[in-house]
């Protein structure tokens, strides 16, 4: 029983504002809605409850080619929209729309949504609506070999759970004898606590264990700052903006108001964790509103990318050279960045992506590029838990991930994951408190002393200044599991032993 059309959208699409665009019956076999409880469709099935099973590997679309109708068609029809959700995510919902009462759903689709914001809605769908009976994610295995796609199997039953309890398995390689096998050796069991938030924590027991532990000592890192974790600067046009030594050298030569608006700028790739930052180029910081005629040497030397650097008009329809629409002006940076006096205060900074703990102290008020994000805070006690294992861990286990988080698989540290990071509060009445507190700054203010020295050295002298690094680093690990008050089965746990 073959039928053919497009799943996802009924007669209803042509009802819509939309309409006017499938005004004759040769626009509309083109799109082929498709009704299953339909005489067309699979009106049979529907009126006795819907299908046993429904499979597949659903289309890999990216929403930016969806099309606005087909979004506002989406938005009112799924309640797993998002604006910016792929196309598997109506698929999944829509599968479970036309199962039986426990009938069985199983497809292999982008494992994103476990993480991404735009799977927030798809999250909640399938941990409170349907039962989950297993995941296997295979990470950044290339089971297609075509495509980087990032694919997990998902079975499940529509019924709703009184509890989740399902098999989890993470699929660290492909060559085995068979994946029923692989499955049983490499997955565990998880219950409602690993997706009873916005965020999926596919781990284990004892790992949710010591993070539950961790959300009842700690605050919220967004707490803990006040909400102030910021997005590093994006001007649109880095080969505009972004200049070297040189250049800012030249532009204050013909004009020494140059300097005012030349900041100097970082990358994701130059900061790693405790290393001291180093000047290696500079941004041309014309934020919303700055005079362009008072820097007549930083105008002129912009003019040459100006095609470039046009904003592009509302409306306008083909190619365009320029960057994307918006109210700035052609010599302005792209984005507001009204927190942008941030950048100039002692702050702690860190990458979008990293394999390992690299956050670091910034203390030259550095600007930074949006690979990075800055907490406008020099608190050394609090670089100290966010370079350690424990933290580290709980990221690993709450971050979108490329590749195998376990064996330094890239994560990406967007400020919704960091920012519910727990942090362990000091009550400065207690003298222990206190005690470890003035330990931990003591400790990292010698790591970050260290690693200044670390560059001028070679050879033998090198190897030890790393071994006294790594010492004082374990020292640093040691007192954060006494902070969060960790068993020592939950340290072993947390140093994979």
């Amino acid at each position: 029983n073959i039928k053919w059309g497009n799943s996802l959208i009924g007669s209803d699409f042509f009802r819509g504002p939309q309409a006017s665009l499938f005004a004759d019956e040769e626009a509309m076999l083109k799109v082929k809605a498709f009704d299953w409880d339909s005489d067309a469709g699979f009106g049979d099935i529907m009126a006795a409850g819907g299908f046993d099973a429904v499979i597949g590997n659903p289309p890999y679309v990216r929403q930016e080619i969806l099309g606005k109708d087909f979004k506002d068609y989406a938005k009112k029809k799924y309640e797993t929209y998002h604006g910016v959700a792929d196309l598997y995510t109506y698929f999944i919902e829509q599968a479970h729309r036309i199962l039986k009462s426990k009938g069985v759903f199983a497809m292999i689709c982008s494992n994103k949504f476990m993480r991404a914001r735009y799977g927030t809605a798809l999250r909640n769908y399938l941990s409170k609506k349907v039962k989950i009976r297993e995941i296997v994610d295979f990470g950044e295995l290339p089971v297609f070999e075509s495509a980087s796609t990032f694919p997990a199997i998902i079975i499940t039953s529509r019924q709703l759970p009184a509890e989740q309890r399902f098999l989890y398995a993470a699929i660290k390689r492909l060559d085995f004898s068979t994946l029923l096998e692989e499955v049983k050796l490499q997955g565990s069991i998880l219950d409602s606590r690993s997706i009873a938030n916005n965020n999926w924590t596919l781990a284990r027991s004892e790992e949710i264990e010591i993070m539950e532990k961790m959300q009842k000592i700690g605050l919220p890192l967004d707490s803990y700052v006040g909400g102030s974790i910021h997005y590093g600067i994006k001007t649109g046009r880095n080969d505009a903006f972004v200049i070297d030594e040189y250049v800012r050298q030249s532009l204050i030569e013909q004009d020494i108001k140059s300097e005012e608006i030349i900041k100097p700028f970082l990358i994701g790739r130059d900061v790693y964790g405790y290393k001291d930052l180093q000047l290696k180029r500079y941004v041309i910081f014309t934020r919303r509103g700055t005079d362009i005629e008072k820097y007549q040497a930083i105008k002129a030397y912009l003019q040459q990318f100006r095609t470039l650097l046009e904003p592009k008009p509302k409306g306008w329809k083909g190619t365009w050279q320029g960057r994307k629409p918006g109210t700035y002006k052609w010599y302005e940076i792209q984005d507001t960045v009204d927190y942008h006096y941030e950048f100039t205060k002692p702050k702690i900074i860190y990458p979008v992506i990293a394999k390992e703990p690299r956050f670091t102290i910034d203390t030259k008020g550095f600007y930074s590029n949006d690979k990075t994000f800055i907490i406008p805070n020099a608190n050394l006690y609090l670089l100290g838990l966010l370079n350690s294992k424990l933290a580290w861990l709980y990221l690993k286990r709450t971050c979108s991930v490329l590749g195998d988080p376990d064996k330094r698989g890239r994560l990406e540290l967007r400020d919704i994951y960091v920012r519910t990071l727990p942090i362990r509060t000091i009550d400065f009445d207690n003298p222990e408190d206190v005690k470890m507190h003035d330990e931990m700054v003591a400790l990292v203010d010698d790591m970050l002393d260290r690693h200044k020295q670390l560059p001028g050295l070679m050879g033998e002298g090198r190897k030890i200044a790393e071994a006294l690094i790594q010492r004082v680093d374990n020292e640093i690990d040691a007192l954060v599991y006494r902070l969060y008050g960790l068993s020592e089965d939950e340290v072993a746990v947390v140093e994979g032993r």
